[in-house]
């Protein structure tokens, strides 16, 4: 029997849609882990229409496992069919999760296993843009909830706005105290076998954008400790964005974003939302200005994912949300 490292079996839930170039780095880089330290790499492919299924039919290493999808669930769904599926196969005591651009840097399992994790549910790891500079991937920045603390309110509200509860420069350092958070994103997301026993699986019906939050939120205020901890280190080659950084690429995604958004911001804020959703509204609505020569269309988003987001209605196809922007 395979003696398992320090903090249990760990198994690697990785989702994949049409990026086998960043997919292949991924894979390659978790394979680098030895299997004491990391059992499986279960690869979700969300029927990608690229090469990545003959690439994932090829690999010979036996730790690679696949699940191909009927049709594409997204990230949401990739991520609870993938952590459903690592628990019916190896029921293992940790899974790390990541999108296909995501991985963890050399020797970040290694840490993982170094030391005693059973003090939380789940950890978060550090997440930086590839390369030397060591760029923090703002995306993936740990969160303390401020509608449930009132000091990190009060800083959010007096001018530091989002780093007001978000993780700063000071706690990735290498060296800073690892830090108590409520939200994390699934980019280095190590989540346990007792978190799942505690809230279960994400909603796969978000399809992208929040479905992290919204399962660490509901960690959290079920009662599970979730820890970022700074020497946890992964990279995250991502390109939603434009170079401006102001547009979703494609258009479609802003749905999603904004959907989901205002559903998180319900839970986050409790009797509060009645003021937040309508400043978050004019906020968004406010964003048209970025979008010339498409504002028909972002405003159609905006407003449809205003009244499924009120509605908390996630039964919309993807096939529909697409169709909206080509009318």
């Amino acid at each position: 029997m395979m003696q398992q490292a320090g903090a249990g079996r760990l198994v690697a839930v990785v989702v994949t849609f049409n990026r086998l170039n960043k997919l292949t780095h991924t894979v390659e880089r978790l394979l680098e882990t030895p299997p004491e330290q990391l059992e499986a790499v279960l690869v979700i492919d969300n029927a990608s229409t690229d090469d990545t299924a003959a690439w994932l039919e090829a690999q010979a290493d036996p730790r690679v496992v696949v699940h191909r999808c009927a049709s594409n669930l997204g990230g949401a769904g990739g991520f609870e069919t993938g952590m459903k599926l690592a628990t019916e196969r190896f029921d293992p005591d940790w899974m790390v999760v990541m999108d296909d651009d995501a991985r963890p840097a050399p020797g970040a399992l290694a840490a993982f296993h170094a030391e005693d994790r059973s003090q939380a549910e789940a950890w978060g790891a550090a997440v930086f843009h590839p390369g030397p500079e060591r760029r923090i991937c703002d995306m993936n920045r740990p969160a303390i909830n401020p509608f449930w603390h009132k000091a990190v309110m009060w800083r959010t509200l007096t001018g530091q706005g989002r780093d007001g509860f978000h993780m700063g420069p000071e706690d990735f350092a290498p060296d800073a105290p690892k830090r108590d958070v409520d939200v994390l994103s699934f980019v280095g997301f190590f989540v346990s076998r007792a978190a799942i026993a505690r809230v279960g699986y994400p909603d796969g019906r978000l399809f992208i954008y929040g479905d992290d939050t919204a399962y660490t939120l509901g960690l959290a205020r079920a009662g599970g400790r979730i820890v970022f901890d700074p020497a946890l280190v992964f990279e995250h080659d991502f390109s939603t964005h434009s170079a401006d950084d102001k547009r979703f690429r494609p258009l479609w995604k802003s749905y999603y974003h904004y959907r989901n958004l205002l559903m998180v911001y319900r839970l986050c804020s409790g009797w509060l939302f009645v003021l937040v959703a309508p400043a978050a509204a004019l906020k968004w609505l406010g964003k048209v200005r970025h979008h010339s020569g498409e504002r028909r269309a972002f405003l159609g988003y905006v407003l449809r994912a205003l009244r499924d987001g009120l509605l908390r209605r996630t039964d919309v196809s993807h096939e529909d949300v697409k169709a909206w922007g080509r009318r």
